[in-house]
């Protein structure tokens, strides 16, 4: 298996993605702020982007358990996001969509892009794994500055919570299989190791009074 390299421009390109594609108007609410909306919008098919692509490469790549295993936790991690559109009366993006079918435009370049390069070999799969979780975790915590909702924090908690456990879950694959550790790709890679050496969380309320189930530093619940 060779292992593959993103250029510096496809990892700038992934970090400036955020809530492009939506508007403020999609469906106001008084309720919620432009970026709070958007935010939603945007959560709600960047998990489902992270559904998509798992499913896929699971198909391809049947031994590799992992991503059916974290495609069934990325559905409760849509199912978590469909329920705040509803609350707040949102239009959901992903409704009457199919399999690597996207409202956002960005994400559906994203999906394509990342697609191809896992269909290179398993090990390149399991590293666009780690980019999307990753990408996730910083997603979410700049959502988590913009929101000033405490339901809407604590669910993107619980999702950054899940996030963490995926990349530790991928990350170990990568290593069993290269016996090197994994390298970052989007976060920093303090941030990232800090993650690994953590150990699994149990996400959901009962994990959010800490607000932080690392030893501390690592990425986190934050405001």
């Amino acid at each position: 298996m060779r292992a593959r390299t993103i250029p510096m421009l496809f990892t700038t390109m992934l970090l400036t993605f955020g809530t492009l594609g939506y508007s403020p108007a999609y469906s106001a609410t008084e309720t919620l702020s432009a970026d709070e909306q958007a935010d939603l919008l945007f959560m709600r098919e960047e998990e489902k982007l992270a559904r998509d692509t798992y499913l896929t490469f699971y198909e391809q790549y049947e031994t590799l358990t992992v991503f059916s295993n974290i495609a069934s936790s990325e559905q409760m991690h849509m199912n978590a996001m469909l329920k705040l559109l509803k609350k707040y009366k949102l239009p959901d993006p992903a409704a009457n969509t199919g399999i690597g079918e996207f409202t956002n435009a960005t994400l559906q370049a994203l999906y394509t892009t990342l697609i191809a390069q896992g269909e290179a070999s398993g090990l390149d799969a399991l590293k666009v794994g780690g980019i999307i979780e990753e990408k996730d975790m910083h997603d979410i915590q700049a959502a988590i500055d913009r929101s000033q909702k405490d339901d809407i924090d604590a669910v993107y908690a619980t999702l950054l919570c899940g996030s963490r456990n995926h990349l530790r879950s991928f990350a170990q694959n990568i290593q069993a299989l290269t016996g090197q550790p994994y390298a970052a790709q989007i976060l920093s890679q303090s941030e990232v190791d800090e993650i690994i050496d953590s150990p699994m969380e149990k996400c959901g309320k009962k994990a959010l009074p800490d607000k932080n189930a690392c030893r501390g530093k690592c990425l986190g619940w934050t405001k």
